[in-house]
């Protein structure tokens, strides 16, 4: 018996982060699809962690939230040898730690913002509100930019924990304010991202949810019609 589970749902950003770690790190666990439309089912989650949050893995019946955390628990105590998104010297590790929360907090945090405003019905809209989330959002491509010139991935030549939380925190960044036509060294990273096998498979398992996606109409073609790409090439 698998002894770890994963409570997620196939289109949330937070859960790609996860499912992207689970992968490089080479660890197998149970997906169970959470619905937290269904009452029953969110009770059922929140007498788990009270937060009512996802992703949330059990290990062995102990709960473990939040996305860094359980990033960190999985290589600490799953990840098959070899395998590591968080360095062992002390001070690469605190790169990787700050890139890792950089992106939760002004790519993936504006991103959630404006992909809820679009949920809200045209007269309850926060215009405002919208206008700031794409202002943290243009500073910090700008950022990150600067950032990746002359590198691989955001800390350097490995893939790290940091670019777990880039992949899904630009994918769908990108459907509410693209890049600007300058920032090359953005742009060149976002394709590295979708181009890694880990990254690749958090997108295909999301495809038959994009639907449901708020932003969709932002969502290049690429990502919900393969073929669409394929052609192209």
């Amino acid at each position: 018996m698998n002894p770890l589970t994963l409570h997620y749902h196939p289109l949330s950003s937070c859960c790609h982060k996860v499912l992207i770690a689970l992968d490089e790190l080479g660890i197998d666990a149970a997906l169970r699809l959470l619905d937290l439309g269904d009452a029953a089912q969110r009770a059922a989650h929140r007498a788990l962690w009270p937060t009512g949050k996802m992703p949330l893995l059990v290990d062995r019946g102990r709960p473990v939230p939040e996305t860094s955390i359980i990033i960190e628990h999985l290589q600490r105590h799953h990840a098959r040898p070899g395998r590591t998104l968080i360095p062992a010297d002390a001070d690469a590790a605190l790169e990787v730690r700050l890139w890792d929360r950089l992106f939760d907090l002004y790519v993936m945090t504006p991103m959630q913002a404006l992909t809820g405003d679009l949920l809200r019905p045209e007269t309850e809209r926060d215009p405002l509100g919208v206008a700031q989330a794409r202002e943290r959002l243009a500073s910090t491509y700008a950022l990150l930019d600067e950032r990746l010139a002359g590198r691989t991935w955001v800390c350097g030549d490995a893939f790290s924990m940091a670019d777990c939380a880039a992949a899904p925190a630009l994918f769908y960044a990108v459907t509410h304010l693209p890049f600007a036509p300058q920032q090359a060294s953005l742009s060149a990273y976002f394709e590295r991202l979708v181009a890694r096998p880990s990254v690749a498979r958090a997108i295909e398992q999301a495809r038959p949810w994009f639907a449901h996606y708020p932003g969709r109409a932002g969502l290049a073609r690429r990502f919900y019609d393969p073929a669409a790409g394929a052609a192209a090439a």
